[in-house]
């Protein structure tokens, strides 16, 4: 009898061969409940045994010792960060080193693709120290709310002027660049009048994946301890699912260009420019950008002591030396 679970995701396309059943597991049973906002505390919501977290918030709970949750290292949102500076179409900052002293948007401040964005600032030369800081939200269709989280400091990290939208701040020269993970109504149409600073931002995130060696993660699936205690086989059951899913996916969608004109395009860049690991799940896969993440989130002031890999996913680590055990004493059990 399988097990039967509840997770809470974005309404991610990759994931749809799991929903209508095309990836499935004899062992566990996934009902995927489609959310527009991460649940606030997995540990405590009694509508999900699993969900998709916030890397930074995750990162953060961790440090704080809490062993409510356990983390699966699948990173079920990632994504290259340059595209995501918005300059007016007139302005004439064209590079990332051209924000050095400039006013600057953020969503929220330590929301982990922006911790992500003003990493690969800081790889240009502009620290947090360089520029100066304004966290609101990004159209007035928004929610007014605290998006700075505890980290503001008068002068240099505030609240946008008067909660207004940021786009609007933006369009009035009162901001000079508006980071955000995703792009504001309208802006795909002729004449926004906005467009991304780096015109090139493809080129840009080619260079980087060749220096860093992986595509940022900004989510990852989350278990509550009590089920992965109950199952220590299922978050890697999931994790295999959801990688499963996108593998799918994918495949129909490179049979299937025919969904938007031009998606065979980047179906072909994504081929031919990234390794088929480059959204692998697993401590191997993702260490070096786990590692990579905690030292910005050190650097920019978000976190206060480092923290290791293993101690941010304990659980995957006492299985990986369980089963690296068990394989030494003749069990004939395959190491993870």
């Amino acid at each position: 009898m399988p097990v039967s679970i509840r997770i809470a995701t974005r309404d991610w396309d990759y994931l749809t061969p799991l929903i209508l059943g095309d990836v499935s597991s004899p062992r566990v049973e996934v009902e995927v409940e489609r959310v527009a906002a991460l649940v606030p505390d997995l540990a405590t919501d009694p509508r999900y045994d699993a969900a998709e977290v916030s890397f930074s918030r995750y990162v953060s709970t961790m440090a704080a010792g809490t062993d409510k949750i356990v983390g699966v290292p699948c990173f079920i949102m990632r994504g290259f960060r340059h595209r995501c500076v918005l300059t007016a179409e007139t302005s004439p900052l064209e590079r990332l080193s051209d924000l050095a002293g400039k006013r600057i948007g953020v969503t929220g401040w330590r929301d982990s693709g922006n911790t992500w964005t003003r990493a690969a600032l800081r790889r240009e030369g502009v620290g947090v120290e360089d520029a100066y800081w304004f966290a609101g939200r990004l159209t007035s269709g928004h929610p007014i709310a605290d998006r700075l989280d505890g980290f503001g400091r008068p002068g240099h990290i505030e609240a946008a002027p008067g909660e207004r939208p940021m786009m609007e701040l933006l369009a009035e020269g009162a901001l000079d660049a508006v980071f955000t993970p995703f792009m504001p109504d309208g802006f795909f149409g002729p004449g926004s009048g906005f467009r991304q600073l780096l015109r090139d931002f493809r080129a840009a995130e080619r260079v980087y994946f060749e220096e860093v060696g992986y595509v940022p993660g900004m989510h990852l699936v989350a278990v509550k301890a009590s089920v992965a205690q109950n199952y220590p086989w299922l978050p890697g059951e999931l994790a295999r699912l959801i990688d499963e899913s996108q593998c799918v996916w994918t495949a129909k969608r490179r049979k299937y260009a025919e969904t938007s004109p031009w998606i065979i395009e980047e179906l072909l860049h994504a081929g031919r420019d990234l390794p088929p690991s480059w959204n692998d799940s697993g401590l191997t896969a993702n260490r070096r950008m786990i590692e990579d993440f905690v030292i910005e989130l050190q650097e920019q002031g978000i976190l206060t002591e480092p923290i290791s890999t293993e101690a941010l996913f304990p659980f995957e680590d006492k299985l990986r030396r369980a089963a690296r055990s068990a394989g030494e004493h003749g069990t004939g059990r395959r190491t993870l």
